[in-house]
């Protein structure tokens, strides 16, 4: 199996349908093989007073205002259900709160994620590792301690896994990415490694898909200088289309490991080589 190949739409839809469409259309097209979402109850995520605070954005002025403004409701996610499954393409979600994993079990999506700022929430790592289904592990913010814990929960309930190497500032500095960290998660975790990527360009993400990886995970959106916090680390179309197209190239490119003259090798050969007499 190939790289497993995630769009990202996140919280980049900015709460409306029709540029949530518009993102699957662009993964689909690129030829990811899935999108995914970030569901919150921002009553279980946020305090009281964070939600009353004061903050400018389309939906209102207060904090409240920008996080519901954010947020999809079960008609909206039957939609997106109704739309992926046209499209033949996955979806999934990471969630936030229990709550929110309790909403995702309405739909049968395939996959579950732990986003990296949930790691260290064991609650929520041991109700998803329970419904059984691969889920994606993501690692920013953590220490060895916190992977250690997250992956004993998901071998106790037999669950399907894998870690996802990922730095968790956005955008993410080049010299930040510490790619050789993907080896070492392999090796001492002895589990498939994915990268997740919140950093300008594509150079970093190809780096990654010659190293092994078995998924790559980045953030999608129609424009970088839309609204919202995660668009900076985002690619557009075009990024995608490159990105994913470079990824299948640089999967051929791996072959089998074994030293062998090609077919299209040996009449090369006989030309280069008719001077010498042996």
């Amino acid at each position: 199996m190939g790289i497993f190949c995630v769009a990202e739409i996140g919280i980049n839809h900015n709460g409306q349908l029709d540029i949530c469409k518009d993102l699957i259309d662009v993964a689909h097209h690129a030829g990811c093989d899935a999108v995914k979402f970030q569901k919150r109850d921002i009553d279980k995520v946020y305090s009281r007073d964070f939600l009353d605070s004061k903050r400018e954005s389309p939906w209102g002025n207060t904090q409240r205002d920008q996080k519901l403004g954010l947020e999809f409701s079960l008609e909206d996610y039957q939609e997106i259900d109704k739309y992926c499954a046209e499209k033949k393409i996955e979806w999934f979600a990471s969630a936030w709160d229990t709550n929110s994993q309790l909403f995702l079990r309405k739909f049968n999506c395939n996959f579950n994620k732990i986003a990296s700022a949930m790691i260290v929430y064991e609650d929520l790592l041991k109700m998803v590792a329970e419904e059984g289904k691969h889920t994606f592990i993501s690692t920013g913010m953590s220490s060895y301690e916190d992977i250690d814990k997250a992956v004993n929960i998901f071998s106790k309930a037999n669950c399907s896994f894998e870690l996802m190497h990922t730095v968790s500032t956005y955008p993410m500095r080049d010299q930040d990415a510490n790619l050789s960290l993907i080896a070492n998660l392999k090796d001492r975790y002895g589990c498939n490694v994915g990268y997740s990527g919140h950093e300008s360009g594509l150079a970093i993400s190809y780096a990654a898909a010659a190293l092994g990886i078995s998924s790559l995970e980045r953030h999608i959106t129609i424009d970088r200088a839309m609204y919202g916090s995660d668009q900076s680390a985002s690619i557009e179309p075009g990024g995608l289309n490159q990105l994913i197209g470079g990824v299948r190239k640089i999967e051929k490119a791996f072959g089998n490991g074994e030293k062998k003259i090609t077919e299209a090798e040996i009449p090369i050969a006989k030309k280069l080589r008719e001077h010498l007499k042996f």
